[in-house]
């Protein structure tokens, strides 16, 4: 039996075993220091390793970013913290036209160990310049690795594994997921490839990652009460996909709904709708859905927040729809 703790203690375990790990590796950002963080992920670090290895920034992502960049091909082992997906806008010069491009640009004779962790989605009215759900859009690039732990052993494994590729890494915590907790269980197979069958079903394939996995198990045993057997995979690798694995499923189950908080346009959810579409086509029996937030900014009022992004009630209507049930 594992122990139980909350994502934020398992976040915190992974950040001071790889601290204690190798004297390269240290964390920088806003407020990670004093303040013990944004999310309280590295209260008490500071006192345990000092202000040489837990580095609190100015206010300015560009910043601290490009200074995480230098220090990574200067033989360190920098994590970089920001505060929110929404800041890392601000930031896209060195994480996509330096980090993800240099391996390339250099003919492979530099890369950039680099490892940035942020916070992503939305769930807790804090308006629509802290709310986006944006790893897509890091998704997209090529030389990024781009992760998603949804579970309290993804968020504490993860990290080690993260530090030692040597190229750049990108870890999206749902800030929904900090108080939540689970099993850790040091037996569970933790790896930077492969997506993971957090519940076993038959009938349809209900595909998601980070802060949705949760609502997507919800889902699934309200729909077991009702006879419908869903199976729930966890993507929790976003770059690179693990096609293989979605297409098992698929296959198995026949039909699949993708459930995804970012935008339905130009969405997660879309990318893995088109590749079922051109690897699986024949092997569906019913047309792909998805469930994603709806196409506005994110509302500050707790009830239109709530309308606005998926829910479980949302993903049983998708599923009910697409197996022809009537709620």
């Amino acid at each position: 039996m594992g122990r139980r703790i909350s994502y934020r203690e398992a976040l915190r375990e992974g950040l001071r075993e790889a601290l204690q790990a190798d004297p390269r590796v240290f964390l920088m950002g806003e407020d990670v220091g004093f303040y013990g963080g944004t999310y309280a992920v590295s209260k008490g670090l500071l006192e345990e390793f000092g202000p040489e290895r837990i580095r609190d920034t100015p206010l300015s992502e560009l910043a601290f970013v490009g200074a995480g960049v230098g220090a990574a091909l200067g033989g360190m082992r920098p994590i970089v913290e920001i505060m929110t997906v929404n800041f890392s806008l601000l930031a896209l010069d060195p994480i996509v036209n330096t980090a993800a491009m240099l391996r390339h640009m250099s003919g492979g004779q530099f890369s950039v160990p680099l490892v940035i962790r942020m916070a992503t989605g939305a769930g807790r009215q804090v308006a629509a310049q802290h709310s986006n759900s944006f790893e897509n859009w890091y998704a997209h690039v090529p030389g990024l690795r781009v992760l998603a732990p949804a579970t309290v052993t993804d968020a504490r494994g993860m990290l080690t594994l993260a530090l030692a590729d040597p190229d750049p890494v990108l870890i999206f915590e749902h800030a929904q997921l900090y108080n939540s907790e689970g099993e850790l269980n040091d037996t569970d197979v933790v790896d930077l490839c492969s997506a993971q069958v957090r519940r076993t079903g038959t009938e349809v394939s209900l595909i998601t990652y980070g802060g949705c996995l949760p609502k997507a198990l919800e889902a699934a045993e309200t729909l077991a009460g009702q006879g419908i057997s869903v199976e729930v995979i966890d993507l929790r690798v976003l770059r690179p996909l693990d096609d293989a694995s979605i297409m098992a499923s698929v296959r198995k189950c026949r039909r699949a709904v993708v459930v995804s908080e970012g935008w339905r346009s130009g969405s997660m959810a879309a990318e893995v709708i088109a590749r079922i579409s051109e690897q699986a086509f024949f092997d569906l029996d019913a047309p792909l859905a998805r469930v994603c937030s709806e196409e506005v900014p994110i509302p500050y009022p707790r009830h239109l927040e709530e309308a606005a992004l998926p829910q479980a009630h949302k993903i049983v209507a998708a599923v009910q729809a697409l197996l022809g049930h009537t709620p």
